[in-house]
């Protein structure tokens, strides 16, 4: 079992910075990528961004791919969203999450049927 801590919510103003963090622990050897999707009222959960804990391959949606940096510390078992020139339109709760990564039709994902393990979430609103 994994259970997955997020931290580093919070309200910023639009262009602003948050980084979030999320701390794993329990088995964290079997899963291959963590990573962080987000959820905005009224719309479905998606794919943020991901990083794998072997290589430091790093995969992001479109829409944050010039603004948001995912990274990892092996040793703590952490991952870190850096996001910058945050918007509006990125205000959400803030999930994190493990499982390996995939691929379709030019989106990345984490399972093939979503992530092994979430954490509780975090809320982050950019106000205008």
């Amino acid at each position: 079992q994994v259970q997955l801590v997020e931290s580093g919510g919070g309200l910023v103003q639009s262009g602003g910075s948050l980084r979030l963090s999320c701390a794993a622990s329990g088995r964290t050897s079997s899963g291959g990528s963590m990573g962080w999707f987000r959820q905005a009222p009224g719309k479905e959960r998606e794919f943020v961004a991901a990083v794998t804990w072997s290589d430091g391959n790093t995969y992001y949606a479109d829409s944050v791919k010039s603004r948001f940096a995912i990274s990892r510390a092996n040793a703590k078992n952490t991952v870190y969203l850096q996001m910058n020139s945050l918007k509006p339109e990125d205000t959400a709760v803030y999930y994190c999450a493990m499982g390996p990564i995939t691929s379709s039709g030019g989106r990345y994902s984490l399972g093939v049927r979503g992530p092994d393990y979430w954490g509780q979430g975090t809320q982050v609103t950019v106000s205008s």
